[in-house]
């Protein structure tokens, strides 16, 4: 049985909790996940404050965050703790996860799920930016799948969702295309010409006056035997960033970055979002690609990093730091107070085995070689295709450059193709 907290606490609740520790669990901060040998080892440092749930679904997969807000033993914790003290933060706000607890009267403090579906969702995407959309976007048009025309150039056709790059799709010929139209004649489409270079992401934070521009990341994308998806991303590594950008790219990501921030923020976003961006290698500009409209995932690392150069001497908050208090003004996170610089870092990756179809499992004898060589790894017990199998974090890069590792990634590379 939990104890009643006396005075205002966080509690994230979320299917994989490697997705919560941006900051150490404390008498503010409490987690709920699935238990999983990864979370169990992670709770016995913090004992009082994360909670694991057990049970699975009928499939044997692990409970998704609604799942876990609707099971008992996460009820009768609330009761327990006293829901009126307690926030509750998730990774990525649904409408499922708004109706359970507007049921239970829990304080849900994620930014609307209609707000978030309004800027993440593909087509509605173009009409929520307005102006900032004909800047930022590639040139683009709004079609329905069987009217797309091939113009004998290499075109993007996104549907309204894409997860991981599973909801993009290159077309290189006449061919692909009709096998597309056959599949999905009706859907409508966002079609754009085919980028070629590197891409970047940047997480940021709103707060209700304040907005914090985290650490450009290279985008690791498409490397096999990490995916089979050409678009799937599978990692980021924050030690390219300026051998890969000029000082004015840069700049221009970030005023993008800041640029669509207001607009969230004049909307009643708060907290975290992301946005990823690719340099056109041929018109030399940059172009915003994506949205994401919740916690995007590399941010826990990118906080980890930021600890660890607080270690050294370095002032300021992390990112995951400023989105608590960006969602909580009863959040008595005791670090650097509100309105601090975000701590800047300059290495650091993190690269991600997804399941596909030759790799399903990681063995011992895998992770111990990882270990060896100084690496962190999570494993996942996830079994679908493309999702999470091991993460493995670095505190130094692992990219020599666009699309290319260097020797520490090459050691990476050959542990996972030894089968």
């Amino acid at each position: 049985m939990a104890k009643p907290v006396k005075s205002p606490v966080i509690l994230y609740v979320t299917r994989d909790i490697e997705r919560a520790l941006g900051v150490q669990p404390s008498a503010d901060y409490y987690i709920v996940a699935n238990k999983t040998a990864y979370a169990e080892s992670i709770k016995k440092s913090y004992p009082d404050f994360i909670h694991l749930i057990e049970t699975t679904r009928e499939d044997g997969d692990l409970l998704d965050t609604r799942e876990l807000l609707d099971n008992k033993a996460l009820h009768s914790l609330i009761e327990d703790m006293g829901a009126e003290n307690i926030s509750i933060i998730v990774f990525k706000n649904t409408s499922q996860i708004e109706e359970i607890c507007k049921k239970n009267n829990w304080n849900l403090v994620n930014p609307s799920s209609v707000l978030a579906e309004k800027i993440e969702n593909k087509m509605t995407q173009v009409e929520y930016l307005g102006a900032l959309g004909n800047t930022y976007l590639p040139p683009h048009s709004l079609i329905t799948a069987k009217d797309i025309i091939w113009s004998k150039k290499p075109l993007i056709i996104q549907w309204a969702h894409s997860h991981t790059g599973l909801g993009t799709t290159l077309v290189n010929s006449n061919d692909e295309l009709n096998a597309v139209q056959e599949k999905f004649p009706e859907r409508l489409a966002r079609v754009t010409s085919y980028v070629h270079g590197p891409s970047f992401t940047l997480n940021v934070v709103v707060d209700d006056a304040t907005i914090y521009l985290g650490n450009i990341s290279y985008q690791i994308t498409g490397i096999p035997p990490f995916t089979e998806n050409l678009f799937t991303t599978i990692g980021n590594d924050w030690s390219l960033t300026h051998s890969l950008l000029n000082e004015d790219e840069i700049g221009v990501i970030e005023s993008m970055a800041t640029d669509i921030a207001k607009k969230l923020q004049s909307d009643g976003w708060r907290g975290l979002f992301g946005i990823d961006v690719m340099r056109d290698d041929e018109l030399n500009k940059i172009f915003l690609i994506e949205i994401n409209a919740r916690q995007p995932a590399s941010t826990t690392y990118e906080s980890q990093l930021q600890q660890k150069n607080r270690e050294l001497g370095v002032d300021g908050q992390t990112i995951f730091e400023a989105h608590l208090k960006a969602l909580t003004s009863r959040f008595n996170l005791e670090v650097e107070p509100r309105g601090a610089a975000i701590i800047p870092i300059n290495d650091g990756s993190q690269i991600i085995q997804r399941v596909t179809r030759i790799t399903q499992s990681i063995s011992d004898k895998q992770i111990n070689a990882l270990t060896t060589l100084g690496h962190q790894t999570i494993l996942y017990p996830n079994i679908d295709e493309n999702a999470d199998l091991l993460r493995i974090q670095s505190i130094l890069g692992i990219m020599e450059t666009h699309g290319r590792f260097n020797k520490r990634g090459k050691e990476i590379l050959e542990i996972l193709n030894v089968q």
